[in-house]
């Protein structure tokens, strides 16, 4: 049954928009004016929308995005509509109705036309990567196919509600810090452009010899004063051409997450994190019935990481050739011994599901204790960094002051 994108009025002249569906653009008309709706506008959503590419995206969209909080929401409530014992079909339907994000609404609303038209569910929402990725699909296509859909869906609700705990804590983390950076930057560029060019300039009227580094502050807070724009536009510049080095280009995407491995401090944490995305997404695939090369070929996508992606592509292979996981993972040097050492052991018992998530806990637990551990780090240095660069300030005023004064005595 087609989707039809409707603009209309109510009976009280109010503009509303959302989207229907029915046999016809006649019989949509009609629906809604059985509610009390009046189209002004009325457009059928073609399915071919669902492969539309990023250039064809208007700058609105960017503005409907949707979360992963919301996709967890609407798993949920999939998974507890087909475990109640309701169809696929009235089960979407119904959250069609209550769907608040309009492009996902309008996403589900195309996904039960296909449905309706007799496609699986795997099959309608791998046509949607932006909502859906790989990850989602194939863990729907195991549970279709073992007949556990809504088990699945719930083991997916958990993976997605989990990776946005940790991220929300991640976040709550290293908030405050980078704001005082923020803040602290702010302050100093003004005291650097405005105050301190206001009370230097009884300097040149002393006509003595300046201490020097009172001439360095002078001298910084005149090039900031007249060429802050140009720095600006430096930035600006710079930030543009190292996004697009590290995220468009092969090299500079490997040498990105080389560094991100190797940087002190901040290193172990991304390891630990990528260790800990890679053994809760390959749990959760394996315990939802997804062959392990399957869910290989998929976690090596997550991982956001190509080192440890290429990796786990290597172990693919060796495990294609008939040998386990944990020893060509060990031979990469970029898996813990621990995280390897309880994978062979999992292997060993057939509990590989269940050490996977033990890994995942692990070293879940080892980045927020890391990441509380730098953050109290990080706001004493970032004090000590502004008292400094406060005090220096200070003492390069202060000096011609105090030498002015020896001279008057």
């Amino acid at each position: 049954m087609p989707v039809y994108e409707y603009k209309a009025l109510d009976n009280k002249g109010k503009k509303l928009k959302g989207i229907i569906d029915a046999e016809s653009i006649i019989a949509a008309r009609q629906k809604l004016r059985e509610t009390d709706i009046f189209p002004v506008e009325l457009n059928e959503t073609s399915a071919n929308e669902k492969g539309e590419t990023s250039t064809k995206k208007s700058v609105g969209d960017l503005f409907k995005r949707v979360g992963l909080r919301e996709v967890s929401i609407m798993t949920r409530q999939l998974a507890t509509l087909l475990g109640a014992g309701l169809p696929l079909l009235p089960s979407i339907t119904a959250l069609v109705s209550q769907t608040v994000n309009p492009k996902l609404k309008k996403t589900l609303a195309q996904i039960k036309e296909e449905v309706n038209e007799g496609n699986s569910l795997t099959k309608s929402i791998s046509h949607y990567p932006g909502i859906f990725p790989p990850f989602y699909v194939n863990m729907v296509r195991a549970g279709e196919a073992s007949g556990t859909l809504n088990i699945v869906l719930e083991r997916l609700a958990d993976f997605n509600e989990n990776q946005q705990a940790l991220r929300g804590r991640i976040k709550a983390a290293l908030a405050y810090p980078l704001f005082m950076f923020l803040i602290g930057s702010t302050v100093l560029f003004f005291l650097t452009t405005f105050i301190v060019p206001k009370i230097t300039s009884i300097f040149d009227e002393m006509h003595q010899t300046l201490p020097g580094i009172t001439i360095f502050l002078i001298s910084v807070s005149s090039f900031l004063k007249s060429f802050w724009w140009i720095i600006f536009l430096f930035l600006i510049a710079a930030f543009i051409g190292l996004r697009y080095m590290f995220t468009k280009t092969s090299k500079g995407q490997y040498f990105l997450d080389k560094i991100k491995l190797k940087i002190p401090l901040f290193g172990p944490l991304v390891h630990q994190m990528a260790v800990a995305r890679f053994s809760r997404t390959l749990g959760t695939l394996l315990e939802s019935g997804v062959p392990l090369l399957t869910a290989l070929s998929i976690v090596k996508n997550v991982v956001d990481n190509r080192l440890i992606a290429d990796a786990i592509a290597n172990a693919s292979k060796e495990v294609e050739e008939g040998h386990d996981l944990s020893s060509p993972l060990s031979q990469s040097g970029l898996f813990p011994p621990i995280a390897v050492q309880m994978m062979s052991v999992g292997e060993q018992s057939g509990t590989m599901e269940a050490m996977l998530y033990k890994i995942a806990d692990n070293f879940e637990t080892e980045v927020e204790s890391n990441i509380t551990m730098l953050t109290s780090m990080l706001e004493p240095v970032m004090i000590l960094v502004m008292g400094l660069a406060v005090g220096f300030i200070v003492i390069s005023i202060l000096l011609p002051i105090f030498e002015m004064n020896q001279l008057i005595r």
